[in-house]
């Protein structure tokens, strides 16, 4: 796979005689923590969603963990994917409980079926849950959680089965200030971890960039802006192109501020 998890060369969707992506090229290599930037209606779910092996090209080459999308059979593949965004939320049953969720993961479920589970496998489910500070909230039923604690729920469950590639969709829409930080700073925690999947994150705003980020990927109409090394794409130039308006970006530290000149 020679440390390539994602590839997508000249990939194209096409939906109701538009466009979503327009010959897009992009490569996430192991070790490697990209955030997807732009603006409402750009493409980033979409891009998402074929990274995911939830949609398939109109037309280009997506290889995923070193199999061509469309020669695969996605129901294998997609246990070796982590994903947590809105659409994931939106398909879940009022009645399911938060551990029974993350559980499911690993047979690509959402909520429980027939299948067994072990006592290793509840151990790790618990212990996700209290890695992202809801382990409390286990025999809860997910639909009566918080906007913030279910963003922490599914990205646990997104990690359950060991993925080699962890894509976020927006983690951190919707949450307060306090929340919002918080996330980030776990986020940045795994980001920083040597056994984490390559990470791909989606987001509106620079202020949600986690920290330990190492690349961007920068999003307009379905094509690509810029992509590379974050300092190298965080330019007030590249980002007042992406967002169509003339924009002073500035850095502290690890974290990045961005508002219109």
């Amino acid at each position: 796979m020679d440390g390539r998890v994602l590839g997508l060369n000249g990939v194209t969707v096409r939906r109701g005689g538009e466009n979503l992506l327009d010959g897009v090229d992009w490569s996430v290599l192991e070790g490697e923590r990209w955030v997807i930037l732009g603006p409402n209606g750009a493409g980033k779910t979409t891009l998402l969603n074929v990274a995911s092996s939830q949609l398939h090209p109109t037309s280009g080459r997506a290889e995923i963990l070193g199999e061509h999308l469309g020669g695969v059979d996605v129901f294998e593949l997609r246990p070796l994917i982590g994903y947590a965004g809105a659409s994931v939320s939106g398909r879940i049953e009022e009645d399911t409980p938060v551990l029974d969720l993350v559980l499911s993961a690993a047979y690509g479920y959402l909520g429980r079926f027939r299948e067994e589970y072990g006592v290793p496998d509840y151990g790790r489910g618990r212990a996700l849950l209290g890695h992202w500070g809801v382990g409390d909230l286990a025999e809860r039923y997910f639909h009566t959680l918080s906007e913030g604690e279910r963003k922490r729920v599914l990205i646990a469950r997104a990690l359950m089965s060991d993925p080699e590639l962890l894509l976020l969709d927006e983690p951190a829409a919707g949450l307060d200030l306090g929340g919002r930080e918080d996330l980030l700073r776990r986020l940045g925690k795994l980001a920083g971890s040597e056994s984490a999947p390559a990470l791909v994150v989606v987001s509106h705003h620079v202020e949600e960039i986690p920290p330990g980020f190492t690349h961007g990927l920068l999003v307009r109409d379905g094509a690509i802006v810029q992509a590379g090394p974050l300092d190298e794409v965080m330019t007030a130039d590249h980002l007042s192109e992406t967002f169509g308006l003339p924009l002073k970006v500035e850095r502290d530290g690890e974290r990045w501020t961005a508002r219109a000149v």
